[in-house]
């Protein structure tokens, strides 16, 4: 990683921790933290808040319980979501790769991939016949995706759905400048060119590589590529010394959890998520489309 970047990071990760209000680290102090993953789990099948779910956020504010996101998404496409919702922690975007602080209107970052790493990945993108959005940010807290012309009118509709014709700035990817900070990379096509690209990811031993059924179809698949070094866990250990929180009750229903239900005290997978969570999980609760998990909470907490 070049000099600046990493110098971008740590500046920023310091601010950050700096800046923290102290009368919330005191008031969470020793208290559980409850932490969401959204897509499969907070959010219903429409991939929104449900009304009822809404209420149970309302009712954990009032009691003064802690909640905060995990979540594989970028910021710019959850903004619009979490708006509303009292959520005024620090929350995890990118599958750990950034903290953003909404208190300070900061982000805080340890994981960006070096130039190397980025040119593997898009090398082997466009092999497939896929176009690669690689995500960067800067010292001004502004986002950019620089891409290769697009291949296909899914990719315009994926650039439509990460909000990147209104919240960050798209730019031709020879125009990425060579000490930009790297968040991420994420593409979406037909699964045997994504799987390709995963086993790609596989050579390489600071990637990480995560895939899913796109919202147009099982025969899409997006993909999500960032360094090995960032993960939920991690940033939620990270969240947990900062904030004082001694206990972390999570929900998450994908492969892209497992670092987080590793870390918590308690971690709980909705009936829709995957095998391997179900069996890291301390339980098995209700569907996401069904409010599975605020049915819990209100179980859990008496509410």
């Amino acid at each position: 990683m070049n000099n600046q970047a990493t110098s971008f990071v740590h500046l920023h990760r310091h601010a950050c921790a700096a800046k923290l209000d102290t009368r919330l680290r005191t008031r969470n102090s020793q208290v559980e933290l409850i932490v969401f993953d959204l897509d499969g789990t907070l959010l219903n099948q429409e991939s929104a808040i449900s009304d009822y779910t809404s209420e149970t956020l309302k009712l954990l504010a009032e009691h003064e319980i802690a909640y905060t996101v995990a979540t594989g998404r970028a910021l710019h496409s959850a903004r619009a979501i979490l708006e509303g919702h009292q959520f005024k922690l620090p929350q995890v975007f990118k599958n750990g790769v950034m903290i953003w602080h909404p208190e300070q209107g900061q982000i805080s970052s340890g994981a960006l991939l070096t130039v190397d790493e980025l040119d593997h990945i898009v090398h082997a993108c466009i092999h497939q016949r896929l176009t690669p959005f690689v995500f960067t940010f800067d010292e001004d807290q502004q986002s950019t995706v620089y891409h290769p012309p697009l291949q296909s009118g899914i990719e315009e509709r994926l650039i439509h759905n990460l909000g990147v014709e209104s919240d960050i700035r798209a730019r031709a990817l020879d125009e990425m400048p060579a000490d930009a900070a790297i968040t991420h990379v994420n593409a979406i096509g037909p699964g045997e060119a994504i799987k390709a690209v995963l086993r790609n990811a596989d050579d390489e031993p600071h990637l990480v590589a995560y895939s899913g059924f796109a919202w147009e179809g099982r025969e899409w698949r997006w993909l999500d590529v960032h360094h090995s070094d960032a993960s939920k866990g991690g940033a939620i250990r990270e969240m947990k010394e900062l904030l004082g929180i001694k206990r972390v009750v999570c929900f998450g229903d994908n492969d892209n959890d497992l670092s987080m239900f590793e870390v918590a005290d308690e971690s709980y997978a909705p009936a829709n998520a995957n095998d391997a969570i179900k069996s890291a999980a301390t339980a098995v609760i209700g569907h996401h489309d069904d409010e599975g998990i605020a049915r819990f909470l209100r179980e859990r907490f008496k509410l």
